[in-house]
């Protein structure tokens, strides 16, 4: 998803989950970046820290500050998230520290399509096959980027997606795609499993590119461009088939003159990173821009939308 900076008028974008730190021996030396922030941002931050073991958010006693929190190995990566958001950094050195453990989480089922796994292990990919035959395995581990594929945004996108490529595999219909706000890629890279011939996949945030460059070469999918681009500037030299743009609401209402000139005349078009109280207004601002939706889910407080141009 896209990325923006926190302030007092626009709130941060990308994807979030939380795990609370687990006690363990065997690391001495760690790193932990913090900020503290309005509570009314708390949807936007655990939303742009979805799939990353490492994070956690508490709420003050006054219920009107949170604090952010996430834990590192090393100084760089926390003076990355510093680089981006502010806050502060400082080393934890302790004998036995609270440091985070990733979860051993079950495989993500995608229709029947697409597993999803967050295990690194080089043989899962193998006993995930034999345990789901005829499935695209992907295998996404929790990074300082997101979109691991269980938040309801990206699982819904992905779902809406396994149902475009069919569609358009029983018309005989070649097709490309276009990932606006990509996070690690696992919307790019599901694309090129389900028979896409090429993907351009962008997000503003540069280590959500390079963690989604990594988990291609993970998942040995060729034909995908990573770039970082800010979606608000950009200015497309050509058009798409299909066109998915996973985003905050504040930034998708900015972008869809943009996605629009992306779209050929016959595409199809997922929308997501809506909260169910902003599709409203988000639906008005894009049927504007000459848009429409003829299937609209919502997954707990998320939105997400399918969509051609108007004729």
């Amino acid at each position: 998803m896209q990325t923006t900076a926190e302030n007092a008028a626009s709130p941060l974008r990308t994807n979030f989950f939380l795990y609370t730190p687990e006690i363990y021996d065997s690391v001495t030396r760690m790193w932990v970046w913090s900020k503290l922030s309005g509570a009314k941002w708390m949807d936007a931050w655990e939303d742009r820290f979805y799939g990353n073991p490492n994070a956690v958010i508490s709420k003050l006693k006054t219920q009107k500050t949170v604090r952010v929190e996430v834990y590192t190995e090393t100084e760089k990566e926390a003076k990355n998230i510093q680089k981006q958001f502010g806050g502060s950094i400082r080393k934890l050195v302790h004998k036995n520290w609270a440091a985070v453990v990733e979860p051993n989480r079950a495989p993500i089922r995608i229709r029947s399509s697409l597993i999803i796994s967050g295990s690194r292990d080089e043989n899962a990919r193998q006993t995930l096959q034999g345990e789901f035959p005829g499935r695209h395995i992907i295998q996404i581990p929790a990074d300082m980027a997101f979109g691991t594929g269980d938040h309801a945004t990206t699982s819904t996108c992905m779902r809406l997606l396994v149902d475009i490529a069919k569609e358009r595999g029983k018309k005989d219909q070649p097709w490309q795609m276009l990932d606006l706000g990509c996070g690690s890629g696992v919307i790019a890279i599901a694309a090129k499993m389900l028979g896409a011939e090429s993907c351009h996949a962008m997000d503003f945030d540069a280590e959500a590119v390079k963690v989604a460059k990594r988990n291609a070469k993970r998942n040995n999918v060729e034909h995908i461009t990573i770039t970082e681009t800010d979606a608000l500037k950009w200015k497309p030299k050509q058009q798409w088939p299909v066109v998915v743009a996973n985003m905050f609401s504040t930034i998708l209402q900015q972008a869809f003159p943009t996605i629009v000139s992306a779209m050929e005349k016959d595409a199809d078009l997922v929308i997501s990173g809506i909260l169910n109280d902003q599709w409203d207004e988000t639906r008005a601002i894009a049927e504007k821009s000459g848009l429409t939706f003829h299937q609209v889910i919502q997954k707990g407080k998320w939105t997400t939308a399918r969509g051609r141009l108007q004729n």
